[in-house]
């Protein structure tokens, strides 16, 4: 039966799916905030139901059936973050936790009209990607700002929407997808970013450049579709 929970799962495993081959139970228990014995029980009926194919102590993976449903799950989930930023007004660090509510119960019409008034989209409030209504993905930046050399410009294309209060913070130095980002300086061992946005010179801690994720101004493809802003 599928049910939230399922719907949950296979998302998560989905997105752990893009860090490494199989899934561990362990890895599983950490995303969802749960224990083993309950991600191992889950993913005994995931299999049964088809959607992953799992071996104990070996990990699972999702089954074609189960990447369809977290590719849907994850397209009303973007859609309705982008929706809730720029047509309700929420602040970005605010749509993820209110799109979770909401991206298991409205249906492929109501998903289509949102993605229709919002023009289609292939990227949300965050720079994530939003998968077409046939499962393809578009690309996105993978480079993290911290990881770029002094000098280098680059423009910010998507930032991590793990962390609320690291959303609020980035969003108030300026760091938001289609912004353009001189770095200037970096304080020695690990210390901050001095980086120029928008002609003001602003500080950002390592963590937070850790969970900005940019591409190079002189690498851009032309004709590549900027995240919105």
């Amino acid at each position: 039966m599928r049910t939230a929970a399922v719907e949950d799962y296979v998302k998560s495993i989905y997105k752990l799916q893009t860090e490494t081959e199989t899934v561990s139970t362990s890895a599983l228990a950490e995303r969802t905030g749960t224990t083993a014995a309950a991600v191992t029980k889950m993913l005994k009926h995931l299999a049964q139901l088809n959607l992953v194919s799992y071996t104990p102590y070996h990990g699972a993976r999702l089954s074609p059936m189960g990447e369809t449903i977290a590719l849907e799950v994850i397209r009303h989930h973007r859609l309705l973050e982008l929706y809730l930023a720029q047509a309700m007004g929420y602040p970005w660090e605010e749509v993820d936790a209110e799109a979770e509510k909401l991206e298991h119960v409205i249906s492929e019409e109501f998903e289509e009209s949102i993605a229709r008034l919002l023009g289609f989209p292939e990227f949300d409030i965050h720079g994530d990607p939003i998968p077409s209504r046939d499962g393809q993905m578009p690309k996105t930046a993978t480079e993290t700002l911290e990881a770029q050399a002094v000098g280098t410009q680059v423009v910010v294309r998507r930032v991590s929407d793990a962390d609320a209060a690291l959303l609020r913070y980035v969003g108030e130095c300026g760091l938001k997808p289609g912004v353009e980002v001189q770095i200037l300086a970096r304080e020695p061992f690990g210390g901050s970013l001095t980086l120029e946005i928008d002609g003001l010179e602003r500080r950002v801690s390592p963590q937070a450049a850790q969970n900005v994720f940019v591409e190079r101004c002189a690498a851009q493809s032309l004709g590549m579709k900027s995240a919105p802003q």
